[in-house]
C-alpha cells in the first residue's frame, strides 16, 4: 500500500470547518448574543467544507490507491470506510446510550422514537432521512446526520465507478449531481431539515471534492485564486443566513472550498496561516471531535444552564469547552481510533502478505 503524505493545508481547512460547527453549537446552547450569531450563525456552511473536503481525499486517494476508478478494490474500500468510520461511532453511540440510561434528559430522545430506531439509524446510514420524517427529536445524536450522507455517497461510490469505469462518464454523473442539488433544495426551501440535511441537499458538495481531486493536477491556478476563494467564502459565509441563502451559497461555498483545495500546497506558505497552526491542530482530528464534542457540550449544559451565565462567562465556558474537547478528542483519537483503524486494516493485509510470502516460495 502506498505511503500518502500529510497535509498542513487541508488540516488548516478541517480546522476551520469543525471550529465553525463547534461555535454554532455552542451559540446554540448558551446564546452569546448577535455578534457570535453573525460569526457562528452559519456554521453549518463548516459541514460544506466537510464534505467537500472528504469527497476530495476520498477520490485522490482512490486513484492513487487503484490508478483508475475501473480498478478500484470495493472490498479493501468499504473495510477502509468501515475501520476510520464505525469504531469511533460506536464509542460515541454508546456514551450517548449510557447518559441516556442514567436519565439524564438531555440526551433522550423528545419524540415517539424508540432508541434502537435511532441507534440503528445512525448505524445503517439514514439518520437524516428519520430527521425528515420525525423532525429534531435528540440533542447529541441529530447532529450526526452529515455521516448518514457522506457514508451514502461513498457506498455507490467504488460501486458506480467500476460500473461507469470511464473517468468521463463519471465526472459526467458529478456534474449532474452538481447541478441538481440547488434544484433540490429550491424545491424544499421551505423545509429546514430537507434542504440542509437530505442526501440531494449535499451531494453536490461531496461532488465537487471529487471532480477537484481529478482535475487537481491538471488545473495551474494563479496564486491570486487563493485569495479569491478565501474572499468568496467569507462573502457568502457573511452576506445573509444560510437559509436566506439555501439554494446557492453552499454550492458557492463549496467551489471555493475546492479552489482552495486545488491551491492547498499554497495554504501552508501564506503569512496568514504561520500564525494559525491552532486551527490545523484542531483539523488534524476533526472527526473525533465532530462525534464527541456534542457530547460534552451536553454534560455542560447539564450541569450548567446558560441563563445564570453573564457574557464574559460565557465566554470563559466556550473557551473551556474549545480546550476540554480539544484535549479529549486528541486522546481519543492517540489510545482508541488511531490504534484500532491501523489494526483493523492491518487483519486485511496480513493475509496478502502471507500469500505474497508464499508466492516467492514457490
Amino acid at each position: 500500500m502506498k505511503k500518502f503524505t500529510h497535509n498542513q493545508g487541508i488540516d488548516f481547512l478541517r480546522g476551520i470547518a469543525i471550529l465553525l460547527v463547534l461555535l454554532l453549537h455552542f451559540q446554540l446552547a448558551y446564546h452569546l448574543g448577535s455578534i457570535m450569531d453573525l460569526l457562528a450563525g452559519n456554521g453549518n456552511y463548516g459541514v460544506t467544507i466537510f464534505f467537500v473536503i472528504s469527497g476530495f481525499l476520498i477520490t485522490s486517494i482512490s486513484l492513487k490507491r487503484y490508478q483508475s476508478f475501473a480498478t478500484i478494490n470495493i472490498y479493501e474500500f468499504y473495510l477502509f470506510r468501515f475501520a476510520r468510520v464505525i469504531p469511533c461511532l460506536i464509542l460515541a453511540l454508546g456514551l450517548i446510550t449510557m447518559f441516556n440510561l442514567f436519565d439524564i434528559s438531555i440526551f433522550k430522545n423528545k419524540h415517539a422514537v424508540s432508541y434502537s430506531e435511532t441507534i440503528l439509524s445512525v448505524l445503517m446510514f439514514w439518520h437524516n432521512i428519520l430527521m425528515e420524517k420525525v423532525g429534531y427529536f435528540n440533542y447529541c445524536i441529530n447532529i450526526y446526520w452529515s455521516l448518514s450522507v457522506e457514508e451514502v455517497f461513498y457506498f455507490i461510490f467504488p460501486i458506480l465507478s467500476i460500473f461507469l469505469k470511464k473517468k468521463q462518464f463519471i465526472i459526467t454523473f458529478w456534474l449532474f449531481l452538481i447541478i441538481l442539488c440547488p434544484f433540490y433544495r429550491s424545491y424544499y426551501a421551505d423545509n429546514e431539515i430537507i434542504s440542509l440535511y437530505s442526501n440531494f441537499s449535499c451531494f453536490d458538495a461531496i461532488s465537487i471534492g471529487c471532480l477537484c481531486a481529478v482535475q487537481a493536477d491538471k488545473i495551474n491556478l494563479p496564486k491570486i485564486y487563493t485569495w479569491i476563494a478565501i474572499a468568496g467564502m467569507m462573502f457568502i459565509y457573511f452576506y445573509k443566513g444560510i437559509m436566506d441563502n439555501i439554494i446557492l451559497g453552499p454550492t458557492l461555498i463549496a467551489l471555493f472550498t475546492g479552489i482552495l483545495l486545488i491551491k492547498t500546497n499554497a495554504l501552508p506558505h501564506l503569512k496568514i496561516f504561520k500564525y494559525t497552526k491552532l486551527i490545523g491542530l484542531f483539523g488534524k482530528n476533526s472527526y473525533e471531535l465532530y462525534l464527541f464534542h456534542i457530547i460534552i457540550l451536553a454534560i455542560i449544559k447539564s450541569i450548567i444552564p446558560y441563563n445564570i451565565l453573564n457574557i464574559y462567562e460565557k465566554l470563559l465556558l466556550l473557551l473551556a469547552f474549545l480546550i476540554v474537547s480539544f484535549i479529549i478528542c486528541n486522546l481519543i483519537a492517540k489510545i482508541y481510533s488511531e490504534p484500532i483503524n491501523k489494526y483493523l486494516r492491518s487483519l486485511y493485509f496480513l493475509p496478502l502478505k502471507r500469500e505474497s510470502k508464499c508466492n516467492e516460495l514457490q
